[in-house]
């Protein structure tokens, strides 16, 4: 068993705490921003919240943070009240937060100079996977260090893999980025033009989705997309939010994305649509209007 606390109770981070204690067996300690979050975690799980992220931090051997951007991260991480100002010596800070690789290796670095180590571990499989268990994670960092945190992420996970030097999680996971939104799209204009020219779309998808067209957004999604229904999952407003991480990234390096960018913008047609908040499988709803 270790000590462990963790920060951000969101539909992420919520069930991933609930995991590490519950299938973990450990102590945890949470910390969200707004408390009654945290005391209604600890209501159904047990275990402790703590006032700040650097109290909640604060002896713990693992420590979690799970939250929206890199603005949020900071403000979790560094300074007075943030959890490396309570992180011991040793201790590991793992980041679940789907956030940039500069971020990611600016905590590595300000980790070391604690006397603590760094993981970047963006998680991939949506609120589901979250409450289930079996999260994808990403992770970057030292491998020894790897080594050490990966018994305890697996109590919320199917897949942990350790892809290379802290940043390379978040690289990671704007590659599986790049392939939903390309995925989403082509599953879309499919659709779309499956009813345009008068076929049975559940007829066609039981087809081909047995085929070399098949995917988990098809398995997953053709249905309620068919439906026009667009409450089952990630948030466009998330999308957005990952795709400009990517999208930042590529004009780092030299990447060239166009059917990124494009999907990017027809989310943005989304978003006037009034459909924020509607999980990413909405393209249809733009081309359906």
């Amino acid at each position: 068993m270790a000590k462990i606390a963790f920060i951000g109770l969101g539909v992420m981070g919520y069930p991933m705490a609930g995991h590490l204690k519950a299938k973990g067996g450990h102590d945890v300690t949470v910390y969200n921003r707004t408390a009654t979050k945290a005391e209604s975690w600890v209501k159904q799980h047990g275990g402790r919240s703590a006032a700040t992220p650097a109290d909640a931090a604060r002896d713990a051997d693992f420590v979690f943070t799970c939250v929206g951007n890199d603005d949020d991260l900071r403000s979790v991480t560094i300074g007075p009240d943030g959890v490396l100002a309570g992180m011991k010596a040793g201790a590991v800070l793992i980041d679940n937060t789907t956030a940039s690789a500069e971020v990611a290796r600016e905590l590595y670095e300000a980790a070391k100079a604690r006397g603590c180590d760094f993981i970047d571990a963006p998680v991939s499989g949506g609120q589901a996977g979250a409450e289930n268990g079996v999260l994808t994670v990403m992770c970057g960092g030292d491998e020894a260090v790897f080594e050490r945190a990966r018994p305890v992420i697996d109590a919320y996970a199917r897949m942990v893999g350790l892809m290379g030097p802290a940043g390379a999680g978040q690289l990671t996971k704007m590659v599986n980025q790049i392939c939903i939104a390309g995925l989403v799209q082509g599953l879309a204009e499919g659709i779309h033009f499956g009813k345009k020219a008068g076929l049975d779309i559940e007829k066609v998808i039981e087809v081909i989705s047995k085929g070399a067209a098949g995917s988990w957004q098809m398995e997953n999604r053709y249905k309620t997309m068919n439906q026009g229904k667009y409450d089952f999952g990630f948030a466009v407003d998330w999308m957005r939010k990952d795709l400009d991480i990517v999208l930042s990234e590529a004009r780092r390096n030299g990447a060239a994305l166009p059917v990124t960018a494009l999907v990017d913008q027809f989310y943005g047609e989304v978003q006037k649509l009034g459909g924020k908040r509607w999980d990413t499988s909405s393209l249809l709803a733009r081309l359906e209007k």
